[in-house]
Protein backbone atom coordinates (compact mmCIF):
# COMPACT_ATOMS: atom_id res chain seq x y z
CA UNK A 1 0.00 0.00 0.00
CA UNK A 2 1.39 3.76 -0.69
CA UNK A 3 2.31 5.93 2.27
CA UNK A 4 -0.89 8.29 3.31
CA UNK A 5 0.53 12.06 3.76
CA UNK A 6 -1.29 13.78 6.46
CA UNK A 7 -2.01 17.07 5.39
CA UNK A 8 -1.33 19.54 7.92
CA UNK A 9 -3.11 22.83 8.60
CA UNK A 10 -0.94 26.27 8.60
CA UNK A 11 -2.09 26.70 12.32
CA UNK A 12 -1.13 23.03 13.22
CA UNK A 13 2.48 23.70 11.45
CA UNK A 14 2.41 27.15 13.21
CA UNK A 15 2.07 24.98 16.52
CA UNK A 16 4.62 22.64 15.79
CA UNK A 17 7.05 25.39 15.43
CA UNK A 18 6.29 28.02 18.23
CA UNK A 19 6.30 24.38 20.41
CA UNK A 20 10.23 24.03 19.11
CA UNK A 21 10.71 27.04 20.76
CA UNK A 22 8.68 27.76 23.86
CA UNK A 23 9.52 23.94 25.36
CA UNK A 24 13.27 25.50 25.91
CA UNK A 25 12.23 28.45 28.05
CA UNK A 26 8.94 26.97 29.46
CA UNK A 27 9.13 25.79 33.12
CA UNK A 28 8.96 22.24 34.62
CA UNK A 29 9.14 18.85 32.91
CA UNK A 30 9.94 18.83 29.15
CA UNK A 31 9.22 15.74 29.17
CA UNK A 32 5.84 15.83 30.38
CA UNK A 33 5.48 18.45 27.72
CA UNK A 34 6.95 16.77 24.73
CA UNK A 35 4.26 13.84 25.03
CA UNK A 36 1.23 16.40 25.54
CA UNK A 37 2.33 18.07 22.18
CA UNK A 38 3.13 14.81 20.44
CA UNK A 39 -0.37 13.44 21.45
CA UNK A 40 -1.68 16.92 20.24
CA UNK A 41 0.35 16.49 16.61
CA UNK A 42 -0.45 13.09 16.06
CA UNK A 43 -4.33 14.54 16.51
CA UNK A 44 -4.28 17.09 15.03
CA UNK A 45 -6.76 20.23 15.32
CA UNK A 46 -10.29 18.63 16.50
CA UNK A 47 -12.58 18.71 13.38
CA UNK A 48 -16.21 17.73 11.89
CA UNK A 49 -15.28 14.19 11.75
CA UNK A 50 -14.09 14.06 15.31
CA UNK A 51 -17.28 12.83 17.15
CA UNK A 52 -17.03 15.03 20.41
CA UNK A 53 -15.99 18.04 17.69
CA UNK A 54 -18.56 17.22 15.47
CA UNK A 55 -20.46 20.84 15.76
CA UNK A 56 -17.56 22.60 16.80
CA UNK A 57 -14.52 22.54 13.91
CA UNK A 58 -11.39 24.14 15.55
CA UNK A 59 -9.37 23.38 12.15
CA UNK A 60 -11.54 25.37 9.97
CA UNK A 61 -11.98 28.19 12.59
CA UNK A 62 -8.03 28.58 13.47
CA UNK A 63 -6.75 29.72 10.40
CA UNK A 64 -3.38 30.63 11.99
CA UNK A 65 -1.42 29.84 15.39
CA UNK A 66 -1.11 33.25 17.40
CA UNK A 67 2.55 33.20 19.57
CA UNK A 68 1.98 33.20 23.34
CA UNK A 69 1.91 36.45 24.88
CA UNK A 70 4.53 37.93 26.87
CA UNK A 71 4.43 38.64 30.78
CA UNK A 72 2.90 43.00 30.47
CA UNK A 73 5.16 45.54 32.15
CA UNK A 74 3.96 46.90 35.38
CA UNK A 75 2.27 49.88 33.35
CA UNK A 76 0.51 47.75 30.83
CA UNK A 77 -1.02 45.40 33.69
CA UNK A 78 -2.52 48.19 35.79
CA UNK A 79 -4.23 49.56 32.70
CA UNK A 80 -5.54 46.31 31.25
CA UNK A 81 -6.62 45.80 35.10
CA UNK A 82 -8.49 49.11 35.13
CA UNK A 83 -11.58 48.18 32.90
CA UNK A 84 -11.50 44.72 33.97
CA UNK A 85 -15.35 44.19 35.19
CA UNK A 86 -16.18 40.46 35.84
CA UNK A 87 -16.76 39.94 39.39
CA UNK A 88 -15.36 43.95 40.09
CA UNK A 89 -17.65 44.66 42.90
CA UNK A 90 -17.41 41.55 44.96
CA UNK A 91 -15.17 41.10 48.61
CA UNK A 92 -12.94 38.45 47.48
CA UNK A 93 -9.01 37.63 47.68
CA UNK A 94 -7.54 38.29 44.11
CA UNK A 95 -5.14 36.88 41.90
CA UNK A 96 -4.67 38.56 38.87
CA UNK A 97 -3.32 37.52 35.29
CA UNK A 98 -2.64 39.56 32.58
CA UNK A 99 -2.03 37.70 29.43
CA UNK A 100 -1.75 34.56 31.27
CA UNK A 101 0.99 35.73 33.28
CA UNK A 102 -0.16 35.89 37.14
CA UNK A 103 0.77 39.81 37.97
CA UNK A 104 2.01 39.95 42.24
CA UNK A 105 1.50 43.34 42.33
CA UNK A 106 -2.34 43.19 41.30
CA UNK A 107 -2.77 40.13 43.48
CA UNK A 108 -3.61 39.85 47.05
CA UNK A 109 -0.59 36.73 47.68
CA UNK A 110 0.06 38.23 50.76
CA UNK A 111 -2.67 37.82 53.76
CA UNK A 112 -4.30 35.29 52.44
CA UNK A 113 -6.72 33.58 54.97
CA UNK A 114 -5.76 31.14 57.10
CA UNK A 115 -5.75 27.81 55.52
CA UNK A 116 -5.91 28.88 51.56
CA UNK A 117 -1.84 28.25 50.33
CA UNK A 118 -1.37 29.93 46.58
CA UNK A 119 1.68 29.30 44.94
CA UNK A 120 2.75 30.55 41.29
CA UNK A 121 2.15 27.62 38.91
CA UNK A 122 5.61 28.83 37.31
CA UNK A 123 7.42 28.46 40.39
CA UNK A 124 5.26 25.44 41.36
CA UNK A 125 6.67 24.09 37.79
CA UNK A 126 10.38 24.88 38.22
CA UNK A 127 10.68 23.83 41.75
CA UNK A 128 8.48 19.93 41.00
CA UNK A 129 6.08 21.08 43.50
CA UNK A 130 4.29 17.55 45.29
CA UNK A 131 0.53 18.90 44.12
CA UNK A 132 1.36 18.89 40.74
CA UNK A 133 0.88 15.21 41.02
CA UNK A 134 -2.87 16.12 40.92
CA UNK A 135 -3.00 17.63 37.51
CA UNK A 136 -4.77 15.60 35.25
CA UNK A 137 -7.16 13.77 37.77
CA UNK A 138 -9.81 12.85 35.52
CA UNK A 139 -7.95 9.89 33.12
CA UNK A 140 -10.36 10.76 30.22
CA UNK A 141 -9.09 14.42 29.62
CA UNK A 142 -5.59 12.64 28.69
CA UNK A 143 -7.59 11.92 24.81
CA UNK A 144 -8.62 15.46 24.42
CA UNK A 145 -6.14 17.61 22.28
CA UNK A 146 -7.41 21.14 24.00
CA UNK A 147 -6.87 20.06 26.98
CA UNK A 148 -3.04 18.26 25.87
CA UNK A 149 -2.29 21.56 23.87
CA UNK A 150 -2.81 23.81 27.47
CA UNK A 151 -0.62 20.68 28.68
CA UNK A 152 2.39 21.53 26.18
CA UNK A 153 2.17 25.42 26.78
CA UNK A 154 0.86 25.71 30.23
CA UNK A 155 3.59 29.05 31.06
CA UNK A 156 1.95 30.31 34.29
CA UNK A 157 -1.09 30.01 36.44
CA UNK A 158 -1.18 29.17 40.48
CA UNK A 159 -1.30 26.14 42.35
CA UNK A 160 -3.66 26.75 45.24
CA UNK A 161 -4.19 24.20 48.72
CA UNK A 162 -7.06 24.19 50.76
CA UNK A 163 -6.19 22.57 54.32
CA UNK A 164 -7.87 19.98 55.49
CA UNK A 165 -10.92 21.22 57.55
CA UNK A 166 -10.49 24.69 56.56
CA UNK A 167 -13.69 26.84 55.69
CA UNK A 168 -12.91 30.06 53.56
CA UNK A 169 -15.42 32.52 54.04
CA UNK A 170 -13.90 34.88 51.40
CA UNK A 171 -13.77 33.93 47.69
CA UNK A 172 -10.82 33.50 45.43
CA UNK A 173 -11.18 35.47 42.52
CA UNK A 174 -9.01 34.28 39.22
CA UNK A 175 -9.18 37.42 36.96
CA UNK A 176 -7.59 36.76 33.75
CA UNK A 177 -7.27 39.90 31.33
CA UNK A 178 -5.96 40.38 27.91
CA UNK A 179 -4.57 42.99 26.01
CA UNK A 180 -2.83 44.02 22.96
CA UNK A 181 -3.08 45.21 19.71
CA UNK A 182 -1.81 41.74 17.64
CA UNK A 183 -3.36 38.34 18.24
CA UNK A 184 -1.62 36.56 20.68
CA UNK A 185 -2.44 33.00 22.81
CA UNK A 186 -2.50 32.41 26.71
CA UNK A 187 -1.99 28.86 27.85
CA UNK A 188 -2.74 28.81 32.13
CA UNK A 189 -3.69 25.88 34.70
CA UNK A 190 -4.94 26.31 38.06
CA UNK A 191 -4.98 23.52 40.01
CA UNK A 192 -6.84 23.74 43.34
CA UNK A 193 -6.77 20.91 45.79
CA UNK A 194 -9.46 21.08 48.54
CA UNK A 195 -8.50 19.05 51.68
CA UNK A 196 -10.71 16.69 53.40
CA UNK A 197 -13.92 19.04 55.17
CA UNK A 198 -12.34 22.15 53.71
CA UNK A 199 -14.91 24.34 51.42
CA UNK A 200 -13.45 27.59 49.25
CA UNK A 201 -15.27 29.59 47.04
CA UNK A 202 -13.67 29.88 43.47
CA UNK A 203 -14.58 33.11 40.99
CA UNK A 204 -13.49 33.14 37.70
CA UNK A 205 -13.56 35.62 35.02
CA UNK A 206 -12.17 35.76 31.51
CA UNK A 207 -11.82 39.03 29.73
CA UNK A 208 -9.87 40.58 26.91
CA UNK A 209 -10.44 43.59 24.03
CA UNK A 210 -12.68 43.80 20.96
CA UNK A 211 -11.22 43.28 17.44
CA UNK A 212 -8.65 41.10 18.30
CA UNK A 213 -8.59 37.06 17.25
CA UNK A 214 -6.79 36.23 20.49
CA UNK A 215 -6.64 32.68 21.44
CA UNK A 216 -6.91 32.00 25.18
CA UNK A 217 -6.63 28.04 26.11
CA UNK A 218 -7.15 28.06 29.73
CA UNK A 219 -8.10 24.67 32.37
CA UNK A 220 -8.42 24.81 35.59
CA UNK A 221 -8.14 20.88 37.52
CA UNK A 222 -9.85 20.68 40.90
CA UNK A 223 -9.75 17.96 43.29
CA UNK A 224 -12.52 17.52 45.61
CA UNK A 225 -11.39 15.24 48.68
CA UNK A 226 -13.57 13.67 50.95
CA UNK A 227 -16.42 15.76 52.43
CA UNK A 228 -14.84 18.67 50.90
CA UNK A 229 -17.14 21.35 49.15
CA UNK A 230 -15.99 23.71 46.00
CA UNK A 231 -18.49 26.42 45.09
CA UNK A 232 -16.91 27.57 41.16
CA UNK A 233 -18.82 30.66 39.15
CA UNK A 234 -16.86 31.37 35.63
CA UNK A 235 -17.90 34.70 33.36
CA UNK A 236 -16.56 34.21 29.72
CA UNK A 237 -16.70 37.75 28.55
CA UNK A 238 -14.01 37.53 26.00
CA UNK A 239 -13.24 40.14 23.32
CA UNK A 240 -15.66 39.65 19.91
CA UNK A 241 -12.83 38.19 18.05
CA UNK A 242 -11.42 36.09 20.55
CA UNK A 243 -11.39 32.08 20.38
CA UNK A 244 -11.53 30.97 23.39
CA UNK A 245 -10.85 27.48 24.80
CA UNK A 246 -11.44 26.02 28.52
CA UNK A 247 -11.80 22.97 30.30
CA UNK A 248 -12.42 22.37 33.99
CA UNK A 249 -11.62 18.78 35.39
CA UNK A 250 -13.02 17.35 38.32
CA UNK A 251 -12.26 14.59 41.06
CA UNK A 252 -14.79 14.16 44.10
CA UNK A 253 -14.20 12.34 46.87
CA UNK A 254 -16.40 10.06 48.89
CA UNK A 255 -19.49 12.28 50.16
CA UNK A 256 -17.90 15.73 48.22
CA UNK A 257 -20.12 18.68 46.42
CA UNK A 258 -18.31 20.68 43.54
CA UNK A 259 -20.89 23.32 42.14
CA UNK A 260 -19.41 24.91 38.73
CA UNK A 261 -21.71 27.56 36.76
CA UNK A 262 -20.69 28.58 33.40
CA UNK A 263 -22.00 31.92 32.22
CA UNK A 264 -21.12 33.01 28.38
CA UNK A 265 -21.31 36.43 26.24
CA UNK A 266 -18.04 36.73 24.74
CA UNK A 267 -15.59 35.29 22.21
CA UNK A 268 -16.35 34.21 18.07
CA UNK A 269 -15.84 30.97 19.28
CA UNK A 270 -16.09 29.24 22.59
CA UNK A 271 -15.74 25.40 24.14
CA UNK A 272 -15.91 25.31 27.46
CA UNK A 273 -15.48 21.42 28.20
CA UNK A 274 -15.91 19.88 31.79
CA UNK A 275 -15.10 16.53 32.91
CA UNK A 276 -16.66 14.98 36.00
CA UNK A 277 -15.27 11.83 37.58
CA UNK A 278 -17.15 10.53 40.30
CA UNK A 279 -14.45 8.40 42.50
CA UNK A 280 -15.93 7.99 46.16
CA UNK A 281 -19.33 6.97 47.24
CA UNK A 282 -21.66 9.63 48.04
CA UNK A 283 -20.49 12.17 45.57
CA UNK A 284 -22.57 15.23 44.42
CA UNK A 285 -22.87 17.77 42.07
CA UNK A 286 -24.26 20.60 40.46
CA UNK A 287 -23.54 21.61 36.87
CA UNK A 288 -24.99 24.60 34.99
CA UNK A 289 -24.71 27.02 32.13
CA UNK A 290 -25.98 30.13 30.37
CA UNK A 291 -24.75 31.02 27.06
CA UNK A 292 -26.05 34.20 25.83
CA UNK A 293 -24.93 34.96 21.89
CA UNK A 294 -25.11 36.80 18.74
CA UNK A 295 -23.88 37.72 15.22
CA UNK A 296 -22.39 34.75 14.37
CA UNK A 297 -20.76 33.61 17.54
CA UNK A 298 -20.81 29.83 18.68
CA UNK A 299 -20.70 28.96 21.78
CA UNK A 300 -20.49 24.93 22.92
CA UNK A 301 -20.46 23.41 26.10
CA UNK A 302 -19.81 19.59 25.99
CA UNK A 303 -19.73 17.75 29.50
CA UNK A 304 -18.66 14.22 30.81
CA UNK A 305 -20.29 13.27 34.03
CA UNK A 306 -18.47 9.80 34.86
CA UNK A 307 -20.01 7.61 37.67
CA UNK A 308 -17.35 5.53 38.89
CA UNK A 309 -18.81 4.80 42.67
CA UNK A 310 -22.02 4.11 44.45
CA UNK A 311 -24.69 6.50 45.49
CA UNK A 312 -23.19 9.68 43.32
CA UNK A 313 -26.26 12.50 42.45
CA UNK A 314 -25.42 15.01 39.18
CA UNK A 315 -27.93 17.98 38.42
CA UNK A 316 -26.76 19.28 34.50
CA UNK A 317 -28.60 22.16 33.29
CA UNK A 318 -27.62 24.56 30.77
CA UNK A 319 -29.55 27.29 29.27
CA UNK A 320 -28.70 28.85 25.94
CA UNK A 321 -30.32 32.13 24.40
CA UNK A 322 -29.45 32.45 20.41
CA UNK A 323 -29.84 35.82 18.45
CA UNK A 324 -29.45 36.87 15.17
CA UNK A 325 -27.41 34.08 12.96
CA UNK A 326 -25.78 32.62 16.20
CA UNK A 327 -25.06 28.73 16.85
CA UNK A 328 -25.30 27.00 20.27
CA UNK A 329 -23.94 23.63 21.11
CA UNK A 330 -24.55 21.34 23.90
CA UNK A 331 -22.93 17.82 24.47
CA UNK A 332 -23.74 15.62 27.79
CA UNK A 333 -23.02 12.20 28.40
CA UNK A 334 -23.32 10.88 31.83
CA UNK A 335 -21.75 7.51 32.30
CA UNK A 336 -22.52 5.66 34.69
CA UNK A 337 -20.27 2.22 36.04
CA UNK A 338 -21.04 -1.01 36.85
CA UNK A 339 -19.84 -0.09 40.22
CA UNK A 340 -22.12 3.10 40.46
CA UNK A 341 -24.90 1.49 42.04
CA UNK A 342 -27.51 4.12 43.31
CA UNK A 343 -26.49 6.54 40.73
CA UNK A 344 -28.76 9.77 40.19
CA UNK A 345 -28.05 11.62 37.18
CA UNK A 346 -30.52 14.25 35.30
CA UNK A 347 -29.29 16.65 32.49
CA UNK A 348 -31.58 18.86 30.14
CA UNK A 349 -30.32 21.40 27.77
CA UNK A 350 -33.12 24.01 26.76
CA UNK A 351 -32.76 27.06 24.44
CA UNK A 352 -34.46 29.79 23.72
CA UNK A 353 -34.91 31.39 19.70
CA UNK A 354 -35.13 34.84 19.12
CA UNK A 355 -35.03 34.92 15.68
CA UNK A 356 -35.25 32.03 13.10
CA UNK A 357 -31.92 32.28 11.51
CA UNK A 358 -30.30 31.24 14.78
CA UNK A 359 -29.51 27.08 15.10
CA UNK A 360 -29.17 25.13 18.17
CA UNK A 361 -27.31 21.53 18.45
CA UNK A 362 -27.98 19.32 20.97
CA UNK A 363 -26.46 16.05 21.89
CA UNK A 364 -27.57 14.38 25.06
CA UNK A 365 -26.26 10.72 26.04
CA UNK A 366 -26.45 8.28 28.33
CA UNK A 367 -24.33 5.03 29.19
CA UNK A 368 -25.81 2.95 31.98
CA UNK A 369 -24.22 -0.32 32.97
CA UNK A 370 -25.46 -0.46 36.59
CA UNK A 371 -29.16 -1.42 37.08
CA UNK A 372 -30.04 0.32 40.16
CA UNK A 373 -30.19 3.45 38.83
CA UNK A 374 -32.27 7.06 38.30
CA UNK A 375 -31.11 8.49 35.08
CA UNK A 376 -32.51 11.06 32.69
CA UNK A 377 -31.40 13.33 29.89
CA UNK A 378 -33.44 16.15 27.80
CA UNK A 379 -33.21 18.98 25.24
CA UNK A 380 -35.98 21.56 23.73
CA UNK A 381 -35.51 24.70 21.52
CA UNK A 382 -37.94 27.01 20.68
CA UNK A 383 -38.61 30.89 20.27
CA UNK A 384 -40.46 32.59 22.79
CA UNK A 385 -43.74 31.66 23.84
CA UNK A 386 -46.64 34.36 22.17
CA UNK A 387 -49.26 34.21 24.43
CA UNK A 388 -46.57 35.17 27.14
CA UNK A 389 -45.44 37.99 25.05
CA UNK A 390 -49.43 39.02 24.66
CA UNK A 391 -50.06 38.88 28.19
CA UNK A 392 -46.85 41.17 29.38
CA UNK A 393 -47.44 43.46 25.97
CA UNK A 394 -51.12 43.92 26.97
CA UNK A 395 -50.36 44.71 30.45
CA UNK A 396 -48.06 48.39 28.90
CA UNK A 397 -44.70 47.04 28.17
CA UNK A 398 -43.20 47.30 24.73
CA UNK A 399 -41.94 44.00 22.95
CA UNK A 400 -38.37 44.57 23.55
CA UNK A 401 -38.54 44.76 27.14
CA UNK A 402 -41.28 41.70 27.32
CA UNK A 403 -39.26 39.48 25.64
CA UNK A 404 -36.34 40.39 27.86
CA UNK A 405 -38.24 39.59 30.98
CA UNK A 406 -39.39 36.04 29.04
CA UNK A 407 -35.15 35.78 28.39
CA UNK A 408 -34.37 37.09 32.07
CA UNK A 409 -36.59 33.97 33.67
CA UNK A 410 -35.63 31.79 31.56
CA UNK A 411 -31.73 32.13 32.06
CA UNK A 412 -32.55 32.43 35.76
CA UNK A 413 -32.85 28.92 36.53
CA UNK A 414 -29.43 27.98 35.67
CA UNK A 415 -28.36 31.34 37.62
CA UNK A 416 -30.19 30.62 40.55
CA UNK A 417 -28.02 27.92 41.48
CA UNK A 418 -25.13 29.94 42.49
CA UNK A 419 -24.35 29.82 46.25
CA UNK A 420 -22.78 33.24 46.08
CA UNK A 421 -24.60 36.02 46.34
CA UNK A 422 -22.18 38.49 44.93
CA UNK A 423 -21.50 36.01 41.98
CA UNK A 424 -25.31 35.61 41.30
CA UNK A 425 -26.09 38.89 41.17
CA UNK A 426 -22.74 39.42 38.99
CA UNK A 427 -24.18 37.02 36.79
CA UNK A 428 -27.57 38.29 36.66
CA UNK A 429 -25.93 41.77 35.74
CA UNK A 430 -24.29 40.70 33.01
CA UNK A 431 -27.61 39.20 31.69
CA UNK A 432 -29.23 42.34 32.07
CA UNK A 433 -26.72 44.14 30.09
CA UNK A 434 -26.35 41.79 27.49
CA UNK A 435 -30.31 42.48 26.78
CA UNK A 436 -29.19 46.13 27.20
CA UNK A 437 -27.08 45.76 24.26
CA UNK A 438 -29.25 43.98 22.53
CA UNK A 439 -31.60 46.77 22.15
Amino acid sequence: MADVTTLRTAAETGLSKLFEVQRLKLPGAAIAREEAFRYFEAAGLPHRRVEAFKYTDLRAALREAAPPADAPDAETARNAVKTARGFAGIEAARLTFVNGHLVAALSDLAGLPEGLEVVPFARAMAEGHPLLDHLAPVEQTRENPIYQLNAAFMADGAVIRVADGARIERALHLRFVGTGSAPFSTATRVLVVAGDDAEVTILESHEGPDGIAYQPNDVLDVVVSDRARVLHSRLNLEGDAAIALSTVSARLGAGSHIETVNVVTGAVLSRHQLYLHFAGDDATATVNGAAMIRDGQLADSTLLADHAALGGVSREQFKTVIDGDATGVFQGKIIVRQVAQKTDGKMKSDCLLLTDEGQMMNKPELEIFADDVACGHGATCGAPDDDLLFYLMARGLPRAQAESLLVQAFLGEAIEAVTHAGAREAMIAEIEAWLSRRG
